[in-house]
C-alpha cells in the first residue's frame, strides 16, 4: 500500500491499482482567517481516477467542491452520517453515509468508519487490504476510542494531526502522543500541516519535530516518516501479522 502526500489532510493511498483519495482540498488562498502555507502536490485534474473517496467532515479544508464535481457519479463518498445533506451541498453526488464502526469495500479495500471527535460531526476511517492497515484520523482530539481502534485492527500506518493551534482544532503533540501509544500503530504521518492561522497570536510553537522529540522521550518504538508534498511512503504488513478477513465487516 503506497501513501502519497498530496497536501494538508489529502493523501492518496494507492494498492494494486485500487485509488482512494482522503479529504480532498486543492484550493490554494485558504480561507479569511487561515492561508494555505504550501500548494497541493497535484492539481484537481492530475490526481485521476479514484475507487472512492473519504471525508471526515465538511469543514472547508477538508472538502473541495470544484473536485467534488468533477468525478464520475458513479465513485463513492464516504462521509459520516449526519452529513449527506451538507455534502450533497459542497458538490458530492453519490455520498455514502457510515456510522463508526460500520464498513464497506471500494476498489475490494475494507474501509471501515471509525470514532473520531471534533467541531463538526466527524469519523475516521481505517483502509484494509491483505498486506496493510492504514488509520486516517481525519481532524480528532484524542479520545479513550483510540485504545479501541488499536485493539481493532492491526494498524501499520497512522495518517493523523500532530500539531494544533492557540485554539485548539485537533490533537496537539502531548495528544498525538498519547493516541499513538493507544493505537499502538508502526508508524506515525503527521497531516494538517497545508494551513495555519494568519494572525501570529494564534500559532503555537508546537511542530512534527516536536511531536517527535516527545515521542522518542516516552520510549515507544514508533517511526514518525515526514512527508513532503508529493512524497510516497510504502506500507506494508509485517510477515508475522495476519491479514483480515476482508469479507467480514463489523457494525
Amino acid at each position: 500500500m503506497r501513501l502519497t502526500m498530496i497536501g494538508h489532510s489529502t493523501v492518496l493511498i494507492e494498492n494494486d491499482g485500487r485509488r482512494l483519495i482522503t479529504d480532498p482540498y486543492f484550493g490554494t488562498f485558504g480561507h479569511i482567517a487561515y492561508a494555505r502555507v504550501r500548494l497541493p502536490a497535484l492539481t484537481r485534474e492530475e490526481i485521476g481516477p479514484l475507487d472512492g473517496v473519504l471525508v471526515s467532515h465538511g469543514h472547508w479544508d477538508h472538502t473541495d467542491r470544484r473536485f467534488f464535481r468533477s468525478l464520475e457519479p458513479e465513485v463513492p463518498v464516504l462521509v459520516p452520517s449526519p452529513t449527506s445533506a451538507l455534502m450533497r451541498l459542497k458538490g458530492v453526488r453519490s455520498p455514502v453515509s457510515l456510522r463508526p464502526w460500520q464498513t464497506v469495500s471500494l476498489g475490494g479495500l475494507a474501509v471501515t468508519a471509525v470514532p473520531a471527535l471534533h467541531l463538526a460531526p466527524t469519523v475516521g476511517y481505517v483502509v484494509q487490504s491483505e498486506t496493510a492497515c492504514v488509520y486516517f484520523a481525519g481532524d480528532t482530539y484524542h479520545r479513550p476510542f483510540m485504545a479501541e481502534i488499536g485493539r481493532r485492527f492491526p494498524i501499520n500506518a497512522a495518517l493523523m494531526p500532530v500539531t494544533t493551534y492557540r485554539l485548539p482544532m485537533t490533537m496537539g503533540e502531548k495528544g498525538a502522543v498519547l493516541a499513538t501509544r493507544d493505537l499502538q500503530c508502526e508508524t506515525v504521518v503527521p497531516i494538517h500541516l497545508g494551513v495555519q492561522p494568519r494572525s501570529p497570536l494564534l500559532r503555537t510553537r508546537q511542530s512534527p519535530e516536536g511531536f517527535q522529540r516527545r515521542l522518542r522521550d516516552t520510549g515507544l518504538p514508533t517511526r514518525v516518516v515526514h512527508l513532503g508534498d508529493g512524497a510516497s511512503y510504502e506500507v506494508e504488513r509485517p510477515a508475522n501479522v495476519e491479514a483480515p478477513d476482508l469479507a467480514v465487516a463489523t457494525g
